[in-house]
């Protein structure tokens, strides 16, 4: 290879070397410094001296360099959009996490303030050995004694479900499955565990009903909206 060839070669790595550092300078932020200078025009007369087989391995070494100072670039952008992205994810899934743990803990106290709610009511009410037994009852002394045993906070909840159940006929009875009482216990024998009379006695069954809500669901305003969405508690 002729001298003019050889310094040809050189002339066309330093522009590829400059071109190079020129991007990645720029893509991590860098200043170009003085020495990155364009090639003079009497370097570029001696790239054109060279034969046209050369200057193409010249231009395409110097072409492949700045593609790969380009990607290198683009991959350091893209790093920074993944990293950006990651934080927003966080940020965000730490947030539906932070509410979702406020709306739990708001429905714990609700429940645990009904319930409390409910006790207190109770405490006040008549028991049903309170009440003197009669060999009849009318509705509206149904309703007088369960409003003095349940407790005016959870009454009109309680009168919802035993108005589904039995329109307040201590004595209903089922047909098909056998199911009694004001809140059609199933079998009705169960409401013997708070009296024998239960067949009989509405106070007795609006004792053993009122047990039944409280202890399944909490209060009769929770059996209820319970029964508001099966049709049955």
């Amino acid at each position: 290879m002729s001298r003019i060839s050889v310094r040809g070669f050189a002339v066309a790595s330093a522009t590829a070397v400059t071109a190079v550092g020129s991007v990645v300078g720029v893509a991590s932020g860098s200043v170009a410094q003085n020495n990155d200078a364009e090639p003079t025009a009497a370097d570029t007369t001696l790239l054109a001296e060279l034969p046209a087989d050369q200057q193409a391995q010249v231009q395409t070494a110097s072409l492949t360099q700045q593609a790969d100072a380009q990607a290198i670039a683009a991959d350091a952008s893209a790093k920074k959009d993944a990293e950006a992205a990651a934080r927003k994810a966080a940020a965000e899934t730490a947030i539906a996490k932070k509410k979702d743990a406020e709306k739990a803990a708001e429905l714990a106290k609700e429940r645990a303030e009904t319930k409390a709610a409910a006790a207190a009511s109770r405490s006040d009410v008549r028991d049903a050995s309170s009440f003197a037994p009669q060999s009849s009852y009318s509705v509206a002394q149904i309703q007088a004694m369960a409003r003095q045993m349940v407790g005016a906070g959870q009454f009109q909840c309680f009168s919802n479900i035993v108005d589904h159940e039995s329109s307040w006929n201590y004595r209903a009875v089922n047909a098909s499955s056998g199911a009694y009482g004001l809140f059609q216990a199933l079998p009705g024998s169960k409401m013997s565990s708070v009296g024998a009379d239960w067949q009989t006695n509405p106070a007795t069954q609006i004792k053993w009903g009122l047990n039944y809500m409280d202890s399944r669901y909490g209060s009769p305003c929770e059996a209820w909206t319970f029964w508001q969405a099966n049709h049955w508690y």
